[in-house]
């Protein structure tokens, strides 16, 4: 997607350059709002519905923020094109689906073996997860650390079951992180590209 000029510099073409900020666009935007998600999450596990409600106020405008930035005028253009490999929206799709599909199922052997408090720490496990394949398929290298901590929350909050403390604990650790992890990623798509 990049053409050389007679100079020999690499000059992005003008498609490459609307399909790489559009992506990022959308990117900073699903990002956000899955954060949003979290936090609400998270904040249902807090014991102080006052601090709840704290968080999930101040989690309004940080998701505000974030996709203003992705979609503020006069930004620089990415410094890096997207180089998509074939059948790039296909294998999204198809990975969304296996995505979705794990989530339901972590769903329901959660709850069918009586442990809802697993539920936060395997979805963002599979969350996690499905940003491997995606930081290849949307060329966004940033995915891989999206992929690396998600897990990592995941883990913590497994180890915490592990240790004892309450489903609602658990669910307040893993969806906070949760949420500033996805937060992390989507300010730094708007903002770096």
């Amino acid at each position: 997607m990049i053409q050389p000029t007679p100079s020999t510099a690499p000059v992005p073409d003008a498609e490459c350059a609307a399909l790489t900020r559009t992506l990022r666009r959308r990117g900073t935007v699903v990002l956000s709002v899955f954060a949003l998600v979290w936090t609400f999450a998270g904040a249902s596990g807090l014991a102080s519905p006052g601090a709840a409600l704290a968080v999930e106020i101040l989690a309004v405008p940080v998701t505000a923020v974030a996709i203003l930035l992705a979609y503020r005028k006069g930004a620089a253009p990415s410094p890096r094109m997207v180089d998509l490999p074939g059948n790039w929206a296909r294998s999204v799709g198809i990975v969304n689906v296996v995505e979705l599909a794990a989530i339901f199922a972590v769903i329901a052997a959660s709850n069918a073996s009586g442990h809802p408090g697993f539920i936060p720490p395997c979805i963002a496990l599979v969350v996690g997860l499905h940003f491997i394949p995606l930081a290849r398929l949307y060329d966004q290298w940033q995915y891989k650390g999206t992929a690396a901590v998600l897990s990592a929350v995941a883990v913590l909050g497994l180890a915490l079951i592990a240790a004892g403390l309450p489903d609602v604990s658990v669910r307040a650790v893993v969806g906070l992180a949760s949420a500033v992890t996805l937060w992390a990623s989507a300010y730094h798509v708007a903002v770096r590209g």
